[in-house]
């Protein structure tokens, strides 16, 4: 039996259950695909890679060496799109100003004290002049932003979710990929969570619900078979 995330944090007798009532089935992938690089910045990662609690040191809101685990395999989904010519997105978290205290500053108020420096793509993955920038001031990709509308213009079917966090903006966005009647991927080492927990039950419900869950080399095996597009 293939061990996924979640193995050994969902009890066998919940993962029967949804079995049982036949959830997490397959959706496939369509034939036009779009790559969304969430919050992939500095703040969530660091300059560098180091433990949690060292990480924290630099931005409060980073994720550790988990997040450059994520990031290598990022790279990976990257190179594939960019030899597809196929779109990729990036929906980033946009500088933190007076107006932006709301009720997420409430809940974490280090949200409104990342330096500058940790609002930066992070290099290995960082957008072309041809890329679409995204920012957003909520979870969700989706919610208060144009993306709909780039993602119709672009003509996407299917939408490859990678970043962070799993718990938050990943899963959030997956969701409203899926209620708009996106086809959904999640390659479950392309996303990272500060919390080991958080991450695992989040792609166990993702990959019940809303997507397919898979690692970045099954990911990538699939999407080699789609034709690449006319470049634009």
């Amino acid at each position: 039996m293939t061990t996924q995330p979640w193995t050994g944090v969902i009890p066998e007798e919940e993962l029967l259950a949804y079995q049982k009532a036949g959830f997490g089935g397959p959706s496939g992938f369509g034939r036009r695909p779009g790559l969304l690089i969430i919050d992939v910045q500095y703040r969530t990662v660091g300059t560098k890679p180091m433990p949690y609690f060292e990480a924290i040191k630099e931005f409060p809101t980073s994720c550790g060496e988990v997040a450059w685990k994520a990031v290598e395999k990022i790279s990976e989904v990257l190179v594939l799109f960019r030899q597809k010519k196929w779109p990729v997105i990036y929906p980033y978290v946009a500088p933190k100003i007076a107006h932006d205290h709301g009720r997420l500053a409430e809940k974490v108020p280090a949200l409104m004290t990342v330096a500058a420096k940790g609002y930066e793509f992070v290099d290995a993955i960082a957008p072309l002049e041809s890329d679409l920038l995204l920012p957003k001031r909520h979870p969700s990709a989706f919610f208060g932003t144009p993306l709909v509308s780039y993602l119709i213009h672009l003509d996407i079917d299917t939408l490859i979710i990678t970043g962070c966090s799993t718990s938050g903006c990943v899963r959030s966005s997956a969701v409203d990929a899926f209620a708009y009647n996106y086809r959904v991927g999640v390659p479950h080492d392309a996303v990272y969570d500060r919390s080991a927990t958080s991450h695992a039950v989040n792609l166990f419900d993702m990959a019940s619900k809303y997507a397919d869950v898979l690692t970045t080399k099954d990911l990538i095996a699939a999407l080699s078979k789609i034709e690449a597009r006319a470049a634009a």
